[in-house]
């Protein structure tokens, strides 16, 4: 899993050091761990997307389905959205925006402050979650048919094992990508 571009190689983690010696044990080199992880998110995510364009939904992309977990049922305004996701209060306006424009969220005034404007998900929204939803268990189930069910619930159990509870369902994946 290594990324050239222009023969400039861009992935000095795997790069360094390839062939140069033999490996010390017959276990795989620790930076394939992360490697793996994140391979097997963006290989669900993308098949979720590919899943969903089909499905009505072609402009529906990733930073769109966290958005709207960080809206949620109740609605939030573009401050605690863009808390939710480690981003500026700009960034989630732009990220709301683009949902507006989509018809998968709307704006409304906070009966409790008027001041304050809500972002809801529309119909629209609710049901691109749900099929979201239902598509991770189809996603599962193909996983379940490669590996096996007991392999999958081992895979998910030592997952919660290392993976503290408060950060389990963290939404703020940019904030270490570098993002503001």
């Amino acid at each position: 899993m290594v990324d050239h571009v222009d023969r400039e190689k861009v992935n000095q983690v795997v790069d360094q050091g390839k062939g140069e010696r033999e490996p010390v044990s017959d276990s795989p080199p620790g930076f394939e761990l992360p490697l793996l992880l994140f391979g097997g998110f963006r290989t669900l995510i993308d098949r979720l997307h590919t899943r969903l364009a089909a499905e009505g939904h072609p402009d529906l992309r990733p930073a769109h389905g966290f958005a709207m977990q960080a809206i949620g049922g109740r609605g939030a305004t573009a401050s605690e959205i863009g808390r939710r996701l480690g981003v500026s209060k700009q960034a989630a306006g732009k990220t709301v925006d683009r949902l507006l424009a989509l018809g998968y969220a709307e704006r409304a005034d906070d009966p409790t402050d008027a001041r304050r404007k809500l972002v809801h998900l529309t119909p629209r929204g609710r049901a691109a979650l749900a099929r979201s939803a239902a598509i991770f268990d189809e996603l599962r189930a193909e996983w379940v048919a490669a590996l096996g069910a007991d392999r999958v619930r081992d895979i998910e159990t030592s997952l919660r094992n290392v993976v503290p509870a408060e950060t389990a369902f963290r939404l703020d994946a940019t904030s270490w990508l570098g993002a503001p």
